[in-house]
């Protein structure tokens, strides 16, 4: 539904920078019926939309400082249940989890694609992962992106790829 109304009005920030289908597939698959979902980089909201349909038990916060004015149509297009279980933080991804929030079983770093940015994100996040958490990079092997693999090499995590997104898996508990 948001794709007619995204090419209707040449929105062209939503249609270049939205998680691809196959990218968008994959991130849905790896979320399986995990509940607290963290995103980094809100956009206009479509991943967090999709997150949030998936799986009605599942909660999505979604970090970005930056306020796209497309993000409010889009949420319009779900059902108030939906968008009742995404909060929007216009907070950095290096903000972190606030107090209270629970262990995160889904991480999806889609901010920044700099080397130094998705080093710091990550850093902000890992000591909030559930045990067996899954983190996902998007854009890992975009050509316009090098930093995402530069940074994931640079963490040295023992992961894979699939649909253009680089999948880690945090240690299960003891």
């Amino acid at each position: 539904r948001a794709r007619r109304p995204t090419i209707r009005t040449e929105d062209r920030f939503t249609l270049d920078s939205a998680a691809r289908p196959r990218e968008l597939a994959a991130l849905l698959a790896l979320a399986g019926a995990r509940t607290q979902v963290v995103e980094l980089g809100t956009g206009t909201a479509w991943s967090a939309i999709a997150l949030a349909i998936d799986v009605p038990a599942r909660r999505v916060l979604s970090y970005d400082p930056c306020v796209r004015p497309q993000r409010e149509a889009y949420l319009s297009l779900v059902a108030a249940e939906v968008s009742a279980r995404i909060e929007l933080r216009e907070l950095p991804d290096t903000a972190g989890p606030l107090g209270g929030d629970p262990p995160v079983e889904l991480l999806f770093i889609d901010s920044a694609h700099d080397r130094e940015s998705v080093l710091a994100a990550f850093a902000a996040w890992r000591d909030a992962l559930a045990p067996a958490a899954v983190v996902v990079f998007h854009d890992y092997l975009h050509p316009g992106y090098p930093g995402v693999g530069e940074a994931v090499r640079e963490l040295g995590l023992g992961g894979r790829e699939a649909g253009g997104v680089f999948i880690w898996s945090a240690p299960g508990a003891a």
